[in-house]
């Protein structure tokens, strides 16, 4: 499978716009360009136990953030949500709000 070219990027700010998470927003920490799924800093929380090791002999139980579907999240820029095109300006390839034109850094 080729590595797909997204519109989201590490560093962005995105709002969950369907799933259990409607409606957070928080800042892309990871992506998986192969499966398309992101990790989004408080969204999608799961338990997962750990176990007792010679290291720690107490076991815990953490709650860390898993991967959600790219498909499911809308780039957030000042408040508002908005699509996200791909355009060339002056040979470079450039992204842009489809919301109101602006290129996006």
């Amino acid at each position: 499978m080729t590595k797909a070219k997204l519109k989201i990027k590490k560093g962005d700010t995105v709002t969950v716009v369907t799933g259990n998470d409607k409606g957070k927003s928080g800042k892309v920490l990871k992506i998986n360009r192969e499966t398309r799924r992101i990790l989004v800093e408080g969204v999608n929380m799961v338990t997962k136990h750990v176990k007792p090791s010679a290291q720690e002999t107490e076991g815990r139980i953490d709650k860390i953030e898993s991967t959600i579907h790219i498909s499911n999240v809308a780039l957030t820029i000042e408040g508002q949500t908005t699509k996200v095109g791909r355009r060339v300006e002056e040979g470079k390839v450039v992204r842009f709000a489809k919301s109101n034109g602006e290129v996006i850094s």
